[in-house]
């Protein structure tokens, strides 16, 4: 065992750093590949497109067997799953095309039924006295540990080739996740390009097998792009970034499941992925807990600063404590509760705002512009100094605040 220093630094062994090395850039495309459905709203699919590995995986083993072969090779083992993989995404789109059945039905069902025949013939398959069959549980959960350096390198070399293509078609399928008819309208050919991205997401799925498992491959798949869209509004920022969290997770993943003794790898990556959504759920800037809160908080201490103005230009007491707070916080009222020469000069500029209101309401009967007053939003916001200067005109000269 060693540590998560050595790990993170690849220096755990050569089938270590190669198998970290594939896990992030698994993770990479993954996450890409990932944003394309999670814009099209079409997350499902590569669940259903998970579960339909498995039957390959077995029927994959039992040719290689019958073939002479000890059926523990990985490439015949991705090439079998892949197979069943587009049999179930055709099964999903005949159904949803010649049925009535809705896409999450179709999904449902295809998954199920897959599944089911997966885990019989890996079933039909222990039973077999022929062939390696130790291992081939894996393919559920994920494991890394005991991996061949060919294993390793077909992970790797095929984490690289999806996120070259990823690199490659981002832009038409951008393009076609965010407004399919208006990426029509551009003489794009929006059903290949669809197909595109099922064959993307079909590659990570398919590859990333051994590493996370058919169970978890959907995280990968998924989780990125959320975290990615707490960050930013722009697509190409949120395909780099979820490309760069399903990155870090898979690497970090693998890293730590290389230093801990029999801690599964896919598992691993999974925790570190939802470690990561976690903390862009509560730190990210505009959609995070703590941002919501921090505007909240803000939006409170505006109301109660307006509602304290107000009374002070009134001359009614303050009586809320946290109106009271605010506006000594800022300098308004003293400990007394008497306001300063700098809050009723305040005072007087909020009482003025809502006679001006009244006075906007009147002359430009338009409810779409003078609509915008909420109370808390300043009028130089909203009109222009001249047509500020024409309400005064009809105000006539402020009138003193009372102390």
């Amino acid at each position: 065992m060693t540590s998560l220093f050595d790990a993170l630094l690849l220096q755990s062994g050569y089938n270590a750093a190669l198998v970290a090395i594939g896990a992030a850039l698994l993770g990479f495309a993954g996450g890409a590949a990932g944003t394309f459905l999670f814009l099209r709203k079409r997350a499902l699919v590569s669940d259903a497109m998970a579960h339909a590995t498995l039957p390959g995986v077995g029927l994959a083993f039992i040719l290689m067997v019958a073939l002479g072969g000890d059926g523990r090779s990985l490439p015949i083992l991705l090439a079998g799953s892949a197979v069943t993989a587009i049999l179930g995404l055709l099964a999903v789109d005949w159904i949803v095309r010649h049925t009535r059945l809705p896409e999450d039905a179709a999904i449902g069902a295809v998954l199920s039924v897959f599944f089911g025949i997966g885990v019989v013939l890996l079933t039909v398959v222990q039973t077999m006295s022929a062939g390696r069959q130790a291992g081939l549980e894996d393919f559920l959960l994920g494991a890394t540990a005991g991996m061949l350096f060919a294993d390793a390198m077909t992970i790797a070399t095929g984490g690289g080739l999806a996120v070259l293509a990823v690199w490659l078609l981002r832009r038409p399928m951008t393009l076609v996740a965010f407004d399919a008819e208006y990426a029509a309208s551009l003489g794009l050919d929006t059903r290949r390009i669809d197909l595109a991205i099922m064959a993307l997401v079909m590659a990570v799925t398919v590859v990333g097998l051994k590493i996370v498992g058919l169970v978890m491959i959907v995280a990968l798949l998924i989780i990125p792009p959320v975290i990615a869209r707490f960050w930013t509004d722009r697509s190409g920022r949120m395909i780099w970034g979820a490309g760069l969290a399903g990155g870090l997770s898979g690497y970090l993943g693998a890293a730590i499941s290389a230093s801990a003794q029999d801690l599964p790898t896919g598992p691993i990556i999974v925790l570190v992925a939802s470690a990561l959504f976690f903390l862009s759920l509560l730190l990210a800037p505009v959609r995070g807990v703590l941002a919501a809160l921090i505007r909240h908080l803000r939006f409170q201490a505006r109301v109660h600063r307006r509602q304290g103005l107000l009374a002070i230009a009134r001359g009614e007491p303050i009586h809320d404590p946290l109106t009271l707070r605010v506006l000594r916080r800022e300098g308004l009222i003293r400990p007394d509760g008497v306001a300063t020469d700098a809050g009723r000069g305040v005072a007087a500029k909020i009482a003025r705002d809502e006679r001006r209101w009244d006075i906007a309401r009147e002359v430009h009967q338009d409810a779409g512009l003078t609509g915008r007053y909420d109370g808390l939003t300043p009028i130089e916001e909203v009109f222009t100094s001249d047509e500020i200067a024409l309400f005064d005109r009809h105000l006539g000269a402020p009138r003193p605040v009372r102390g």
